[in-house]
């Protein structure tokens, strides 16, 4: 080794090492995205307990189930927050849970987005305030109830960028400085439809090449939806689901193939790794894709398999969605009447965020490498 690689690697390897000391004490991982739910209610503040009070879902079109948690003690989900039945426009609340969210090392927050006309849309001043402060970066991921139309879809993200582009806490890349919208069940619209809005070489460009342009990434579920993402002319593609194997883009094992072709297509590849899966409440026929925590292990594997697919993004399904037990945040033991709520099965209340932190953390050690 000559003297100038005696200097030259030692200096790498210091500035590496104050890099990733500014990252972790910031707690602020790059690419990293946990989709948050702004659906919750309360009759003091919203006039209804919104979303705590629940159906059961039925299975199909033949299923005559009418059965609802009414909230108050008996909600529709399987875990209790240890905040209770919260809403999410009580200040305090989004307070704590951006703080709670950059505490487990987010850099980005995706907002459940249900319109400008629905309750939720009271909630997001106070999201964008307190990302703000806690440095986090906000991005929405469009709902099926204003995903319509590849239009309407169109149309409720410029809606977006007027009301909420010039917001320090508004998502933005750092070179292209375009937004980033998440379409769920992007599916259900045909490509062709999605092409012609979304596609460089429309007739009518209507939303690329304008101020409103973005990266739009749609959801992949099924092998088969490569050849939807080769026409649709979306930006990327993101896996979204916490139960291991729902989908094909829901297994880990795929993840290398789904990079594979996300980089030749040059789309973002955005998977989810998720803590366990359990809807039994609102889905009791849906008991096959319940993924038990396993006192965490579940969530670790999920991790360590994202860990060795060389990844450039990754998402945290989920921090909120009560319903559907992806919830990274907070549980209490919890009983009322004949329902008794599970916990983390002797773990901390906080034990997932923590557990997040050091999981996005080691991910971002291995991408500095």
């Amino acid at each position: 080794m000559n003297y100038w690689s005696s200097i030259i690697r030692p200096t790498k390897i210091l500035f590496l090492c104050l890099l990733l000391y500014s990252k972790l004490n910031a707690q602020q991982v790059p690419n990293s995205v946990c989709f948050y739910y702004n659906w919750y209610g309360s009759k003091s503040i919203d006039g209804d307990n919104y979303h705590w009070k629940h159906p059961v879902m039925p299975e199909n079109d033949k299923d005559t189930t009418k059965q609802m948690f009414p909230g108050n003690g008996e909600i529709g989900a399987n875990y209790y927050p240890s905040f209770g039945e919260y809403s999410n426009c009580d200040s305090n609340v989004i307070k704590l849970h951006m703080q709670q969210l950059a505490s487990a090392g987010f850099s980005i927050v995706a907002v459940t987005w249900l319109g400008r006309d629905d309750y939720t849309y009271k909630s997001l001043p106070l999201i964008f305030k307190y990302a703000k402060i806690n440095n986090l970066k906000i991005c929405f991921q469009i709902e099926p109830c204003v995903r319509k139309t590849a239009l309407s879809t169109v149309n409720e993200m410029q809606f977006i960028i007027e009301q909420f582009g010039n917001e320090e806490a508004f998502y933005r890349d750092g070179t292209t400085k375009k937004p980033m919208f998440f379409v769920y069940d992007s599916y259900v619209i045909q490509a062709s439809d999605w092409s012609k809005v979304l596609s460089r070489n429309s007739d009518e460009l209507i939303f690329r090449n304008t101020i409103y342009d973005s990266d739009v990434i749609g959801l992949f579920c099924w092998k088969e939806d490569t050849s939807f993402f080769q026409q649709a002319g979306f930006d990327g593609i993101y896996t979204y689901f916490a139960s291991h194997g729902f989908t094909f883009g829901a297994n880990p094992d795929n993840w290398n193939y789904l990079k594979t072709f996300a980089d030749k297509l040059h789309l973002k590849f955005i998977p989810s790794v998720g803590p366990g899966y359990n809807d039994n409440r609102i889905r009791p026929w849906n008991k096959k894709n319940t993924k038990d925590r396993e006192k965490g292990r579940y969530y670790d594997r999920f991790f360590e398999d994202a860990l060795s697919c060389n990844l450039e993004w990754i998402g945290v399904t989920s921090f909120n969605e009560w319903h559907e037990g992806t919830q990274i945040e907070p549980a209490q033991s919890y009983k009322v009447d004949d329902a008794l709520y599970l916990d983390y099965e002797g773990l901390s209340e906080d034990y997932y965020l923590t557990r997040t932190l050091y999981w996005l953390n080691k991910w971002y050690m291995q991408k500095i490498k």
